[in-house]
């Protein structure tokens, strides 16, 4: 029975850390505004969420939560896999799937933007990054 339960909540948890990282690669962009060095971070996270949709990578925390569920007695997730399990035709409806896909890739284009734009912004003159102050 115990050995159950462990595996409920590590489905469980599972779960919790598939829907941050979905949340990352929509957001984490806006995060390295303020944290400019998690940006490598986001594009590692964009390229391997996107590359996943766009290619059919299965996800390797779709194949954990599945392994657990399996140990715990419960169905693995569906061939679809976890975003159409949990989030299309609940979060959003299934007919708005590809209106939803260009929100979230126009969210990470706009971040990224952003980023560029304050980075540029922010950036000192070249002859107040060295020392002394002594131009090229």
């Amino acid at each position: 029975m115990g050995s159950v339960v462990f595996y409920e909540i590590g489905a469980d948890v599972t779960v919790v850390a598939h829907l941050i990282f979905i949340l990352y690669v929509v957001g984490g962009g806006f995060l390295a505004w303020h944290w400019p060095r998690t940006i490598a971070l986001h594009l590692a996270a964009v390229a391997w969420g996107f590359t996943g949709l766009l290619v059919g990578i299965d996800c390797p925390l779709t194949h954990l939560e599945s392994w657990a569920r399996v140990h715990a007695g419960q169905e693995p997730l569906p061939s679809s896999g976890f975003i159409a399990h949990y989030l299309t035709g609940v979060v959003y409806p299934e007919s708005a799937a590809g209106a939803v896909e260009t929100l979230v890739a126009l969210a990470v284009v706009t971040s990224w933007v952003g980023y560029v734009v304050l980075r540029v912004r922010t950036r000192a003159p070249l002859e107040h990054t060295r020392p002394g102050g002594a131009g090229v």
